[in-house]
């Protein structure tokens, strides 16, 4: 099996197109991507898996915003509130940063006509976005910046030259079957994280496809240990909007309140709770003012009890926990300097896709933080790769490349595999609570040691339905999002953050650092110094 490919002449395929940056992903870092990138008059192609502006999990519902205005006072209790949360892995310069970039790109949506509410006092609330208003805005704003969008165009391989410089991608069209190539000077990756296909709402065309595409180019990822996020959900239902369970009491199949499963440690009860029997829930706490304002402000929460014929405020319904993983965690690409590239010449990563321990360390949850690092990453990749692209000059997108990456393709073994089955396999490593969420060395080697057979599996077999290309690296995509997460979680023994483990329950001062993964064969990690910088020496393009 080779691990590259000939382009040089662009063979068997449908679609060439040529642009100065293309943007993988359309969720909110790549569609502010491709606007920062096109606005400065770069030529810009964005393909998404779905249709951008639909898919993904920002535009399946309301998204909270860490929106503050420049006021010193609030920037700074902004900044020190999660801070202890995280396990302080993250660093001021880079929150700092986010908050401006955030404040100025928002005002941007309002002078866009985002229909922003107002507060009591009859001022602009700007801390919150309806998905499905503000990816719809954001599809607009990118067809009128002049970006050519190919949608349900999932990229399957990235483009290198004989360098090792990103130089495009290879993919198809999900409903044609219609096989595209884009040659460009640079690339960024906004393919959002990894859920595992766990069905949390948003989140089953996050299948960490852009990890394996940049990791086959040569990057490496960073904070992968805190990727065990989990979401509650009503156990009928993929909806894993959490904010409302702030006034609910958590109770046991008959009616007795959990202990503490309403605190900060809620979760964890929850789930401790789930390895033996079922856990209940009622949004009892919640006045009858707040109800309506709660169905007002995410309707698509009560969607699934309606449904089901229940009253969520009086009746109890069963919850469980669903794997969010990197999409609600902060682990991903890394990314070296402030113009978001990463360690790959021509590759950028914005969103999900590059690691939030920067602006979260090892904890986030929905919204909030996560919204405003897809804003200011994305507004600063699709900048900074428009900026870089200029400096090669106008042919460089027609240089000879090659496709990096050929795991799930046709490889000449004599052993064929099934994506499901593989799918399966993962999942029965990353989604049981006792395997991810409260974690042990003995555990997570033993799923490492499966985790590993099976990428061998995939590299030295041939997928069994090769119509189905998508599936079979969605499934490779997986396999090596785990081992990057499990090898990690076995590097950091302490707890620390959303990483919970139970060898080492105590967080160590010693190990204040982050961790760096990578490598397909041979997965490595390695620990790095948190390096601040001085914020001044940033100005916001």
């Amino acid at each position: 099996m080779t691990q590259k490919q000939l382009l040089s002449q662009d063979r068997n395929v449908d679609q060439v197109l040529l642009a100065d940056v293309l943007v993988i992903g359309g969720g909110p870092a790549g569609t502010w991507s491709a606007w920062g990138a096109a606005n400065v008059g770069a030529k810009v192609v964005l393909v998404d898996k779905g249709y951008c502006g639909t898919s993904g999990c920002a535009a399946a519902s309301g998204n909270g915003v860490w929106y503050v205005p420049p006021e010193t006072d609030g920037r700074e209790a902004a900044m020190a509130s999660r801070e202890a949360l995280g396990g302080f892995l993250s660093r001021r310069d880079w929150m700092q940063r986010v908050l401006d970039q955030t404040y100025v790109n928002i005002n941007q949506l309002a002078d866009w006509g985002y229909p922003f509410p107002t507060d009591g006092e009859g001022k602009p609330y700007r801390r919150s976005l309806q998905g499905p208003e503000y990816m719809r805005l954001m599809r607009q704003q990118v067809n009128r910046a002049g970006v050519k969008v190919l949608d349900h165009s999932p990229a399957l391989q990235l483009l290198v030259d004989a360098e090792g410089t990103v130089a495009g991608a290879v993919g198809v069209n999900r409903q044609s079957g219609k096989k595209w190539i884009v040659r460009s000077h640079s690339v960024i990756i906004a393919t959002g994280g990894c859920a595992f296909l766990s069905k949390a709402l948003g989140c089953n065309v996050l299948t960490g496809d852009g990890y394996l595409m940049a990791a086959e180019a040569g990057a490496d990822m960073s904070g992968m240990e805190f990727s065990n996020a989990y979401g509650i959900a009503p156990a009928f239902s993929s909806v894993t909007k959490t904010l409302f369970y702030n006034w609910a009491t958590f109770t046991y199949a008959d009616g007795t309140p959990i202990p503490y499963a309403g605190s900060q440690k809620g979760r964890s009860v929850i789930a401790k709770t789930l390895l033996t029997q079922p856990v209940y829930a009622i949004i009892d706490k919640a006045t009858e003012e707040m109800q309506v304002a709660m169905r007002l402000s995410q309707p698509n929460f009560f969607l699934p009890f309606d449904r089901a014929g229940i009253n969520p405020f009086t009746q109890r319904f069963p919850i469980t926990l669903r794997l969010e993983g990197t999409v609600r965690g902060t682990g991903g690409i890394r990314i070296t300097d402030y113009t978001c590239a990463t360690s790959v010449g021509g590759l950028y990563a914005a969103g999900d896709a590059a690691t939030r321990e920067l602006i979260c360390g090892g904890f986030t949850g929905g919204g909030s933080h996560n919204a405003a690092w897809a804003i200011s990453s994305g507004y600063w990749a699709g900048r900074s790769a428009a900026t870089y692209s200029y400096s090669l000059g106008a042919q460089a997108n027609q240089r000879t490349v090659y496709a990096v990456g050929t795991v799930g393709f046709v490889s000449g073994g004599d052993k064929q595999f099934h994506c499901e089955d593989v799918i399966k396999a993962t999942q029965a490593e990353v989604f049981p609570y006792n395997h991810n969420y409260f974690r042990n060395q003995r555990t997570l080697t033993e799923s490492l040691h499966r985790l590993h057979s099976l990428w061998d599996e995939i590299r030295n077999s041939d997928v069994v339905n090769n119509s189905n290309i998508v599936r079979s690296r969605e499934s490779a995509a997986m396999v090596a999002t785990a081992r990057w997460i499990y090898s990690s979680a076995l590097e950091r023994k302490e707890t620390r953050g959303m990483h919970k483990h139970l060898d080492y329950p105590e967080q160590d001062p010693n190990q204040l650092h982050y961790l760096i993964s990578g490598g397909l064969d041979q997965v490595w990690v390695k620990a790095t110094p948190i390096q601040e910088r001085r914020v001044e020496e940033f100005v916001i393009m």
